[in-house]
């Protein structure tokens, strides 16, 4: 089995840590998951962007991204902005795979905000969470179409993540 880490990118309620987990089981790779670094270190997400804002937050991404990238045998779940920033993309697509998660709006949506609220999500803050989520994904389209994308819609973790083993172990 290869040292290479596999990195899963997507937008948020795409599956990137529930999946990161499984695809670290069967590969036997540890797993790492930014988001839950990030809040482990300094608090939970939507209080860093209500107390110290978005810029903070991102420069706490590219913290976590450099630190990851002088690791190996990893599974690494992103948040969904983390591999929009070319520095942290470039950084962890040089320690192995990269896969992009995607989902329908819909499914996104069932995901993050079943009750129709977006609360822990500041990105998606405000009262039109479907338009939020429109919008980035058409924001972020052109750059999570240069990674392999794995579809999510439909399918159980145990699925998805074999799919990518196989992928990476081919």
């Amino acid at each position: 089995m290869t040292d290479r880490n596999v990195v899963l990118t997507g937008f948020m309620g795409t599956g990137k840590s529930t999946v990161g987990r499984v695809l670290a089981e069967q590969l036997g790779h540890g797993f790492a998951d930014t988001d839950g670094i990030i809040e482990a270190r300094y608090g939970p997400i939507p209080a860093i962007f209500a107390e110290h804002g978005e810029g903070t937050f991102r420069r706490y991404e590219r913290d976590v991204a450099e630190e990851l990238a002088g690791r190996r045998g990893l599974v690494i779940a992103t948040g969904g902005r983390m591999m929009i920033d070319a520095v942290n993309a470039e950084r962890l697509a040089a320690t192995g795979d990269v896969f992009c998660l995607s989902a329908t709006i819909d499914t996104i949506l069932e995901r993050v905000a079943p009750a129709g609220d977006a609360a822990s999500r500041p990105m998606l803050a405000g009262d039109d969470v479907r338009g939020s989520v429109e919008r980035l994904l058409a924001e972020r389209a052109p750059v999570y179409a240069a990674f392999r994308v794995v579809d999510t819609d439909g399918r159980t973790p145990h699925d998805i993540a074999a799919e990518i083993a196989a992928l990476v172990t081919a």
